[in-house]
């Protein structure tokens, strides 16, 4: 039996857990989320510092809107960005392509319902992996593989869901 998504209103959406469609996916992202992002710099870079800059952890808010669909077919888009500050919008078509500002990338849904975006920055590949563990905790990982094989950076983030209690009877 499927557990329906809780919005963040508290309300339940119906939705099917996980999200089995792009659309279904980038609809059940729309929330505010508590973050907890844990960075990386690995190989070279990492081995020239003293102590812990290597590593460090933030905490954040971030708010996500789904976007309609421009187009008939299209499973629409999300608006992303840290709590009032200005969001940045992806736009995925269902040719398997997004856009993101001056940045396109390719997207794939895959069958254990997690959704990995990889973009083209440069002489590098950034491949982001998002996945809902539970209906109001979504993960992320980010890896950087910079051309010349060497490791790059990497992140990790939980988030949860913000969701207000109901109203009391």
């Amino acid at each position: 039996m499927s557990e329906p998504a809780a919005t963040s209103t508290g309300t339940a959406t119906g939705t099917d857990f996980p999200p089995a469609s792009i659309e279904a996916f980038l609809r059940f992202c729309a929330g505010e989320w508590m973050s907890l992002r844990s960075r990386f710099v690995l190989g070279a870079a990492a081995d020239s510092g003293e102590g812990d800059e290597w590593h460090s952890s933030e905490r954040g808010e971030l708010v996500v809107h789904y976007l309609e669909p421009a187009a008939a077919g299209d499973p629409g888009g999300l608006n992303v960005g840290p709590k009032d500050q200005p969001a940045r919008q992806l736009v995925f078509g269902a040719d398997g392509r997004f856009h993101a500002g001056d940045q396109e990338g390719s997207w794939t849904l895959w069958p254990d319902g997690s959704l990995e975006l990889v973009v083209q920055q440069g002489n590098s590949e950034l491949r982001e992996r998002i996945w809902f563990n539970k209906p109001n905790l979504r993960l992320r990982s980010t890896i950087e593989h910079p051309a010349d094989g060497t490791p790059g950076r990497a992140s990790f983030s939980s988030e949860i869901r913000r969701v207000s209690r109901p109203a009391a009877a």
